[in-house]
């Protein structure tokens, strides 16, 4: 299940507290900078869009997050996800991109739903896959490498 992530959500996992209404995750959901970035990023998204992230939850405990990447544009959100390394191979993301497709199906304001995988992360393919992404390119990113393209319309 997901939970938009507000900015206290943020706070409190970088200060070692659980989100608010949640458990304590057994382990980070990511490093402070990562978190930090994340945090900076929906802050600066969420004046012109929201939700722009959401807390990956199972069982009351976060085990991952997923936000938008940037400021959707003509009606195309583009998201990123990742899963607390304890919690990874367990159906987490590919549920929680299920269910931000579910959200983004029924928000008049979003057309398309775009994302971006490592060609070396077999695993972030399979859940863009099993989602009903379709490969739409590739692109070479100067820190992360070659990329393949993903996306999926949401339009009713």
């Amino acid at each position: 299940m997901i939970q938009e992530a507000l900015d206290a959500d943020f706070e409190a996992m970088l200060f070692g507290r659980a989100p608010e209404g949640l458990r304590l995750p057994g382990a980070p959901l990511a490093e402070p900078d990562i978190l930090t970035m994340l945090r900076e990023l929906a802050n600066n998204i969420r004046p012109s869009f929201a939700p722009a992230s959401w807390l990956i939850v199972s069982d009351g405990e976060p085990v991952g997050l997923c936000s938008l990447v940037k400021v959707p544009t003509d009606g195309a959100i583009d998201i990123g996800y990742g899963i607390a390394e304890p919690y990874r191979c367990k159906g987490h993301a590919s549920k929680a991109v299920a269910d931000v497709l579910l959200w983004a199906r029924a928000d008049d304001r979003v057309k398309t739903c775009k994302a971006e995988t490592s060609v070396n992360n077999i695993s972030s393919q399979r859940v863009l896959q099993a989602n009903g992404f379709i490969q739409t390119g590739t692109r070479m990113d100067a820190e992360d490498g070659e990329m393949i393209c993903w996306a999926i319309s949401v339009e009713n």
